[in-house]
């Protein structure tokens, strides 16, 4: 990872396709398109991918969440329980939609505790919206059980996990509904872009229509068509579809490319008994994206990532000191800066987030980092990046 370290011939035919018929917009122009729907192809190929029967593409991953919620009918002060480490998009997700973010701690997945959402509920819980995060999985049998016996919506932010799966069933599937970021830096990219998948008809439809303002993309008129519901612009254009298409058809290679990598750096790191890594509940179904690994204590972690970026060996992160992706950096969410009220600024019983206190998170997170595995490393420079590492570790 990222997608962006393999643009080519592909990525520049599919572009090219679109520049040639002037029609960037992914809806309407039928015939000056010259049977080029980019959009469409893609999200046809990903469903097929993910054996799912609906998928939406959306200008960003942001926006997939914020679809899904709406077409899930999480809303105003409707809470969501959400693990505080992820993106911070997921949790700008739940507060645009004027829902309010519950914590839950998370185990050794590094992502939702099944056990810890039971304290969590109130009268109030509408959904959970796990996160597979740094291309592995939640225990997402168990959080979806949960779901099912609790009554409450599953909504999966498998942004950073395109192409991983759980005992042999994609990630983002086991839910209502299954989020994917295409950006700059996840696995496949389209630049900016997004998509949210689901085997409900209705919750197609309800994502189709609000990521476009409301329209209901009946009959091939787009001036006719009527607008059942309220919505807005999440569309993605026919050029970022067009790179996201010859990405997704590089997965496997892709995919292959950071499993080979990963197993031999973590075989070489294995060697030392001060590494404990990162619990994945289903290893074949990991996107290999990413090698993470904890140290004894967060004096340690810490240590080490000093030393090992002091090595050149780069794309290590200390997530417990992380601007964006880690609960106890985000000062302008725990005190609510934003430009304009929001919606859970208004409720009489509003959570104060600055007293937030997540013990168990801290201590996975304190002692954790992640390794990027790139897919752009030639098998000598894998090797020289073990004996790095092993330099390091042995220090």
């Amino acid at each position: 990872m990222p997608g962006f370290e393999i643009f080519g011939d592909e990525e520049r035919r599919q572009v090219k396709d679109v520049l040639e018929t002037g029609v960037l917009f992914r809806y309407g122009f039928d015939a000056a398109r010259k049977g080029h729907w980019k959009a469409k192809t893609f999200e046809k190929e990903l469903a097929a991918r993910l054996n799912v029967a609906h998928c939406h593409l959306c200008s960003s991953g942001t926006a997939a969440l914020s679809t899904a919620l709406a077409a899930c009918s999480v809303g105003a002060g409707d809470e969501v329980i959400v693990p505080p480490f992820t993106f911070v998009a997921t949790i700008e997700a739940v507060l645009l939609a004027g829902a309010v973010p519950v914590f839950a701690e998370i185990d050794k997945t590094l992502c939702l505790d099944p056990e810890a959402l039971e304290q969590c509920l109130t009268r109030r819980t509408k959904a959970v919206m796990p996160v597979h995060m740094c291309g592995s999985m939640a225990q997402i049998d168990a959080i979806a059980d949960f779901c099912r016996r609790k009554g409450l919506v599953l909504i999966e932010d498998a942004c950073q996990a395109v192409g991983g799966s759980f005992r042999g069933r994609a990630l983002g599937t086991f839910g209502q509904m299954g989020c994917f970021s295409f950006d700059p830096v996840k696995t496949i990219t389209c630049g900016e872009g997004g998509a949210v998948v689901t085997n409900d008809e209705k919750l197609y439809l309800l994502a189709e229509g609000y990521a476009d303002h409301g329209h209901d993309h009946l009959g091939d008129d787009r001036g006719a068509e009527d607008h059942p519901i309220m919505g807005t612009n999440f569309r993605i254009s026919e050029l970022n579809a067009a790179v996201g298409l010859a990405q997704l058809r590089k997965l496997d290679w892709i995919l292959e490319r950071q499993r080979q990598y990963k197993a031999a750096i973590k075989e070489a790191m294995a060697a030392f008994d001060q590494v404990e890594f990162r619990h994945v509940p289903d290893p074949d179904g990991d996107t290999a994206t990413f090698l993470s690994f904890m140290l004894p204590d967060e004096t340690s972690a810490a240590e080490t990532a000093r030393r090992l970026a002091e090595a050149g060996v780069d794309g290590c992160f200390y997530w417990f000191a992380n601007n964006w992706h880690y609960f106890r950096q985000w000062d302008h969410f725990r005190q609510m800066r934003s430009p304009a009220p929001l919606a859970v600024q208004l409720l009489e019983n509003r959570p104060d987030f600055d007293k937030t206190r997540l013990p168990r998170s801290d201590a996975i997170m304190g002692r954790t980092i992640s390794m990027l595995i790139k897919l752009s490393w030639s098998q000598e420079e894998v090797n020289q990046r073990i004996d790095k590492i092993r330099g390091v570790l042995a220090g």
